[in-house]
């Protein structure tokens, strides 16, 4: 069988949840099917690389991402299925469908409608990147959602999508990459003392992921408590200038507090994972949540914001807490975020069970063999 997929993400340029899936699940797929992967950028070793036209240049991004998607749509002739990523790629996959006579599925890592403030970051773009969205998800033959939180919203925003098109197919994890990481080299190398508790986070600086909630928590932190956030990558100036505001206030009255703005490879990142006291998400939109595995591979224990599929990674009480989020009481995901941070961090012990359980939970569940041998089953049901 042989499959092209389609993302804006591979490595080296990998950004966000959607190219660490595509990462993984490409690695995995080459073992089952002849896969061929189309991504934007220059060409790599084991993949197609897309440019934007250049007679666009200074033109609306969604238009440019338009470009990108024709290009690849013209690429893949060769292909029994096409596979599309996030909406960047989804045109292209359609397109794909449509002039080749072959089955475009849609894996769904986040929703256009469920994300309104990404029209601060694209402007007119964004009815583009609804509209491309909708057309994609509407006349796929399939569509895999990452949770099963995330297939409820998928039905919700397109209700024109028949039910029994769309399959849960949870993220995975490699386990053996994201494992407990004994030294502690650059956990102080990135200014944090390891003989004191902190707590991380990894993710970028979007209205998604919360950072902004976690810093407001992190004034109500045992004064023990180390904040570690690798945050970077903001979706526009505002926001990160919003951002560095806001973490300078909570510098300004409270020591051990550091933020790395550049992304760390990821043996670095496993380091200051594993020896973390908590993985924090404070996400108010997550369809499933790589970063919580992630975490949980490490051996460390989560708390995380009851939203989208993370209640299906973590398992409350065993892997570690969910906070309830109400977009209305933004205070009391804080408030929560909190006192569940300062929960574990005074109970090592109960933290530590919760680690290992979910270093276990990641192991038995999650694995990428899986993800790709479900995923494969399925394109093998719409030949």
């Amino acid at each position: 069988m042989r499959v092209a997929m389609l993302s804006r993400e591979y490595p080296p340029d990998v950004y966000g949840g959607a190219g660490v899936h595509v990462d993984f699940l490409a690695r995995e797929l080459r073992r089952l099917v002849d896969l061929d992967v189309h991504c934007w950028g220059a060409d790599r070793a084991d993949a197609t690389g897309h440019q934007a036209d250049p007679g666009l240049a200074g033109a609306n991004a969604a238009l440019t991402t338009l470009s990108v998607d024709l290009r690849m749509a013209a690429a893949v002739g060769a292909a029994e299925v096409v596979h599309s990523h996030t909406w960047y790629a989804n045109i292209g996959g359609h397109l794909a469908g449509l002039l080749y006579g072959v089955p475009h599925v849609v894996t769904a890592h986040s929703l256009e409608p469920l994300r309104p403030w990404k029209a601060e970051q694209l402007g007119g773009g964004y009815a583009l990147s609804s509209w491309a969205e909708r057309t994609a998800y509407e006349a796929a033959d399939a569509v895999i959602a990452v949770s099963h939180g995330m297939r409820g919203d998928i039905l919700a925003a397109y209700p024109a999508i028949d039910p029994d098109r769309v399959h849960v197919v949870h993220n995975g994890i490699d386990t053996v990459l994201y494992q407990p990481d004994p030294s502690t080299a650059v956990v102080r190398q990135v200014g944090i003392d390891p003989d004191r508790p902190y707590v991380i986070f990894v993710g970028r600086i979007t209205h998604q992921k919360g950072v902004a909630h976690l810093v407001a928590a992190a004034h109500r932190l045992d004064p023990e408590v180390q904040v570690l956030l690798c945050a970077g990558a903001p979706d526009t100036p505002e926001i990160g200038a919003e951002t560095a505001r806001a973490v300078a206030a909570l510098q300004a009255v409270r020591p051990g507090v550091v933020w790395v703005e550049e992304m760390l490879p990821r043996s670095d990142v496993v380091q200051l994972l594993t020896h973390a006291a908590a993985f924090v998400c404070p996400s108010v939109y997550e369809p499933l949540g790589i970063v919580n595995l992630e975490a949980m591979a490490c051996g460390t224990a989560v708390v995380a914001s009851a939203v989208g599929g993370i209640p299906e990674v973590v398992d409350d009480g065993v892997t570690g807490w969910l906070v309830p989020y109400d977009a209305a009481r933004p205070a009391d995901l804080e408030a929560g975020l909190a006192a569940r941070i300062n929960d574990v961090v005074r109970d090592r012990s109960a933290a530590a069970r919760m680690g290992a359980a979910g270093r276990e939970r990641a192991v038995a569940e999650f694995g990428w063999d899986a993800v790709a041998r479900r995923t494969v089953d399925l394109y093998a049901a719409l030949l």
